[in-house]
């Protein structure tokens, strides 16, 4: 392929104005940012009162074409020399061109309604949310009642998913960020020879807030958009519409046994991934200050009492009830195609984090004398 010419504009020093487009006007020229801003400083110089010539042009596309026709204002100039080829090509660019559409104006009306709209919308996912809860509670009385009839296979494979298999990587990322947590502490520590300290920073920090935390986090990310697309992928089938023509309640069969699942995995998650970024704390600041596995063994019960571990659980059991709630009310909420499963799938894990994330803010504020 020849090399390309830039395209330019150049005017000639006549009475009359005359606009003389040179080069290769071809989309692969315009590539070139640097051309490309030459050329438009170029055309604003060229106003509606010039004459055109297009005898100079090297060669010209359909892309050149619509540039000239554009910065014509979509209208062919006063006087304009060129042969058939690029006549009939302006013509086949002026025929297939359409006006472009201005952007509406800002106004304050359109503004208060998309936000009302937006409002709207939050109270209808958190009425629906509130709705399950309820139902939930509705469930677990019928399940207290006659336990005998409780979908148990279901509730025990669940546990089994979304707990035991989340197991592996909450684990690497615990003790990757006990790792990361105690290398970042010793810098500062060591300033002030308060190496010692690493104990209770790492224990309270892990115990009470960051391992439930993490785990919830990965869970939320693991589990909440599974239980979205099953049950979206149920939508998608039809077999939620089935079962209700069965007659089987999707809160008892559905909602209830994710939810009891989690709410029974969670608190173990979470001190299994209080453990794993305890030991890679441990591990980090035995290499980086010297403090031994037998010293921070011994110390950590001592800097952390036993009720910051408690609220641990009891803020996991909520965090894990939550997340399966989110996680069944978006997969409910699926349309049947697939392009409303894969929205609910991610609006899903968003909105279980978000979640998370309040609650143990809540959390912190509302227990923030306990344990200390």
């Amino acid at each position: 392929m020849s090399a390309l010419t830039p395209p330019s504009v150049v005017q000639d020093g006549t009475a009359t104005p005359r606009a003389l487009p040179q080069g290769d006007w071809v989309a692969a020229a315009f590539a070139d940012r640097r051309a490309w801003r030459r050329l438009a400083a170029q055309l604003k110089t060229c106003g509606p009162g010039h004459a055109w010539s297009l005898q100079g042009l090297e060669r010209l596309d359909h892309v050149g074409a619509q540039v000239l026709w554009n910065h014509w204002g979509r209208a062919w100039p006063v006087q304009v020399d060129l042969s058939a080829a690029q006549r009939e090509m302006l013509e086949r660019v002026a025929r297939f061109s359409t006006p472009c559409v201005p952007a509406p104006p800002w106004r304050l009306a359109d503004q208060v309604d998309r936000l009302g709209v937006l409002v709207l919308h939050a109270l209808d996912h958190l009425a629906h949310l509130v709705e399950l809860v309820g139902q939930l509670l509705l469930d677990v009385l019928r399940l207290v009642r006659n336990p005998l009839r409780a979908p148990w296979r279901d509730i025990s494979g669940h546990l089994y998913r979304m707990g035991a298999m989340a197991l592996p990587i909450t684990a690497l990322v615990g003790f990757l960020i006990g790792v990361v947590l105690a290398y970042l502490m010793s810098l500062q520590l060591r300033q002030f020879g308060a190496e010692a300290f690493i104990v209770n920073i790492l224990g309270i920090s892990l115990i009470r807030e960051l391992g439930p935390m993490l785990g919830a986090i990965l869970v939320a990310g693991r589990s909440g958009s599974a239980i979205t697309a099953q049950i979206g992928v149920m939508r998608v089938t039809e077999e939620l519409d089935a079962m209700r023509v069965m007659g089987i309640p999707h809160g008892f069969r559905l909602v209830m046994p994710r939810a009891l699942a989690l709410a029974l995995a969670m608190p173990l998650v979470a001190l299994w991934t209080t453990l794993a970024a305890l030991a890679g704390g441990m591990l980090a600041a035995d290499l980086t200050m010297g403090i031994s596995s037998a010293y921070f063994l011994q110390a950590l019960p001592a800097a952390v009492k036993v009720s910051n571990l408690w609220l641990a659980m009891a803020k996991s059991v909520v965090f894990g009830v939550f997340i399966a709630l989110i996680g069944c009310h978006w997969g409910l909420r699926v349309k049947p195609n697939t392009q409303s499963l894969g929205e609910g799938t991610t609006a899903s894990v968003v909105s279980a984090i978000t979640m998370v994330i309040i609650v143990d803010a809540l959390f912190a504020v509302a227990f923030k004398n306990l344990g200390f």
